[in-house]
Order: structure tokens, then C-alpha cells, then sequence
């Protein structure tokens, strides 16, 4: 009898083994493509109004939630602050586990918009630079809260 039980116990423990290990691939490879899908628009140098880019020179016109549980909201751009956060009197409320009550903010200043962290926890991060201080955030440039990203559109 003891044998039996020492055996299902093997075989429990070699399963739960297997589990974790599954478990921390998926989350490798989850990172692993948030971070090279960021990585192809965060590789190159900021837009200018005076590049090539289609966006360029565009003023950007709504706030678009590209990944995350919210994907596919559009927020207009009226001149206003915009507040990001799981706090219930933010603009964009997200649900994020890694998003602070109040997480950051969008500011327009000088015909721009710029990116501030709210000394959030886990940080925002725009492309793959962490914010860490007022940042201009040309349109197109993904900024990243947790598992959810939103970029500005014309």
C-alpha cells in the first residue's frame, strides 16, 4: 500500500512540475511578443511634422486603446487632460492588474501632447522607454500601461 501512494505521489508532483512549466512558457512568450510588437515601432527615432510619415504632420484627433481589454476604444482629443488609471474619475478607466488608481496622464501643452507618469507603481512606458518625466508622444508611438497600450491617431 505504501508503495501505491508513494507512486501517485511521483506522478502528482512530475504533473504539477509540468504545469508550472507550461504555465511560465506561456508567460515567457506572452512578454516575449508584447515586447518585439513594441519594439518595431519603438526602434525607430521619434516622428517629426517634418518627415515622410503619413501620420506626420497630422494632428493627432482620439486616443485609440490598441491592446488590452479595452481594444478598440476611441477617445476624441478636445484639449484636454486625459487621465489614465483604474480609478473610477479617470478618462480611460482601465482594469489592468499593473495600472495604478492613477496611472498617467496626457497633456496638451504647446500644440503637442505630452506623456507624464503619475508615480505609478509597475511605470508607463512609451515605445520601450519608461517615462520618467514629461514626454512629447508622437502619434502613432504605442504607450504601454500594464497589458494595455493606446496610441494617438489622427
Amino acid at each position: 500500500m505504501p508503495d501505491l501512494i508513494f507512486t501517485v505521489a511521483r506522478f502528482g508532483l512530475l504533473i504539477l512540475l509540468w504545469v508550472f512549466v507550461f504555465v511560465v512558457a506561456r508567460a515567457v512568450r506572452r512578454d516575449v511578443f508584447v515586447s518585439s510588437k513594441a519594439g518595431a515601432v519603438a526602434g525607430r527615432p521619434p516622428r517629426r511634422a517634418s518627415g515622410g510619415d503619413a501620420a506626420a504632420g497630422q494632428v493627432p484627433r482620439q486616443l485609440v486603446v490598441t491592446e488590452g481589454e479595452l481594444r478598440g476604444t476611441r477617445i476624441p482629443l478636445s484639449g484636454q487632460p486625459i487621465r489614465i488609471g483604474r480609478a473610477p474619475d479617470s478618462t480611460l478607466v482601465i482594469t489592468d492588474d499593473y495600472a495604478s488608481g492613477r496611472h498617467a496622464q496626457l497633456v496638451p501643452r504647446g500644440g503637442q501632447w505630452i506623456l507624464e507618469d503619475l508615480r505609478s507603481t509597475n511605470g508607463t512606458y512609451l515605445g520601450r522607454n519608461k517615462v520618467t518625466g514629461p514626454t512629447p508622444v508622437p502619434p502613432g508611438m504605442p504607450i504601454r500601461i500594464g497589458r494595455t497600450s493606446i496610441e494617438l491617431r489622427p
